[in-house]
């Protein structure tokens, strides 16, 4: 059921489930946004004991994995630390049960779900003294060698994580938060000794990071300051010698948004382009960090595309069935809240400003834009 907000301007789109899986499985987002990451992975330069990704909303797993595929691919004999943060219990569950494989074909593979803030998930490592005395921490050393057998255990952890992934609403933002901060460790038994030196135990992890992901990490509409303070800082703090924090964010400049300015004529939700956030990011971590460099990127490198799918069956035609995905991925992207979807879903204009803008583009796609932040190696 998708959460009901009584406050608008708090309100979280990437919470609505209904519409963030119909957005995943209509469109090829997930699958560009890790090709995207992995151009930068022929830069990556992993030091011992093991090479550290962490992923800075896991999402259904689908970007996560396809990177994980791609570092197996250049690193297949280096162990994997891999921590995601993720505060939706739905998606914890979608994402682990996508793990199985991963520990089949990379087996020097540990992986840790947290549900931390963004000050907190890459060292493991709650602020609040209080926080840290409630932490839940579960280790779980996945027993047998076939995916069948990693993907009965992780099932069966359904309980605990619907224990450790309680959530509760801020009343000054709307944003959820942990009711207990919680870290889950999975890896293989049959590896642990080999292991040892990259299995996080209780306390305060290195951070070190060889490659970050923060692909839409936060809502479009806060202030470039705010997106700085709370999660680009945090972040790029927690990159090792060499490291890469790739982000990305949507941009506004394509038909999606089309569909939106039709509805909303003056509608504007992309308020932070990749220039403006760097800008921020340099003033805010210059001083304290000035190993850390940040590259806008060209164009050519920066900006790539994703489509909607269309369903077989319509492809003469724009039959409902895509006028309705088409909707709910502009809407998405867009991250409108329910009050306004609401009072304009009675008529048919939507529909109507849909089917003319796919039909006038030829589908629908969407524009993202990305950038990369690295830090120095010593001298």
């Amino acid at each position: 059921m998708a959460k009901q907000n009584n406050h608008p301007e708090h309100f979280r789109f990437f919470d609505n489930r209904e519409k963030y899986l119909l957005f995943v499985t209509t469109t090829s987002e997930k699958w560009v946004v890790a090709e995207r990451v992995g151009m930068e992975l022929d830069q990556i330069q992993p030091a011992p004991p093991d090479l550290r990704l962490f992923d800075a909303g896991m999402g259904d797993g689908t970007v996560l994995m396809r990177v994980m595929q791609n570092l197996h691919r250049r690193f297949p004999t280096v162990p994997f630390l891999i921590v995601a943060k993720e505060t939706s219990l739905e998606d914890a569950r979608l994402g682990l049960n996508k793990l199985a494989e991963r520990f089949v074909e990379h087996p020097l593979t540990v992986v840790v779900l947290t549900n931390m803030y963004y000050s907190e998930a890459p060292w493991l490592n709650p602020r609040k003294p209080e926080a840290k005395e409630a932490i839940n921490w579960l280790d779980v050393p996945l027993q047998g060698n076939t995916a069948y057998d990693f993907d009965n255990q992780i099932k069966g952890l359904q309980t605990e994580l619907a224990d450790g992934w309680q959530t509760r609403t801020s009343p000054k933002t709307g944003n959820p938060l942990y009711v207990r901060p919680s870290a889950v460790v999975l890896y293989r038994e049959d590896h642990k000794f080999i292991l040892d030196g990259t299995i996080p135990k209780p306390g305060p992890l290195a951070g070190d990071y060889d490659l970050i992901i923060a692909a839409q990490p936060y809502r479009a509409r806060q202030t470039a300051e705010k997106k700085v303070k709370y999660v680009l800082a945090p972040l790029a703090s927690a990159l090792a010698p060499g490291g890469r924090m790739v982000v990305v964010q949507s941009t506004g400049h394509d038909p999606g948004m089309e569909i939106i300015r039709k509805i909303w004529p003056d509608e504007d939700p992309f308020w932070t382009p990749r220039h403006v956030l760097i800008k921020a990011l340099r003033e805010s971590l210059s001083k304290s960090h000035p190993d850390l460099v940040f590259d806008i990127c060209s164009d050519e490198r920066s900006l790539f595309t994703y489509q909607l799918h269309s369903l077989p069956d319509e492809t003469s035609q724009i039959g409902t069935s895509n006028l309705l995905a088409a909707w709910n991925a502009a809407v998405y992207v867009a991250q409108m809240d329910d009050e306004r979807l609401n009072r304009v879903l009675n008529s048919g204009a939507y529909l109507e400003a849909t089917r003319e803008v796919l039909q006038r583009n030829g589908g629908l796609w969407f524009l993202d834009e990305s950038f990369v932040i690295t830090r120095e190696r010593p001298h």
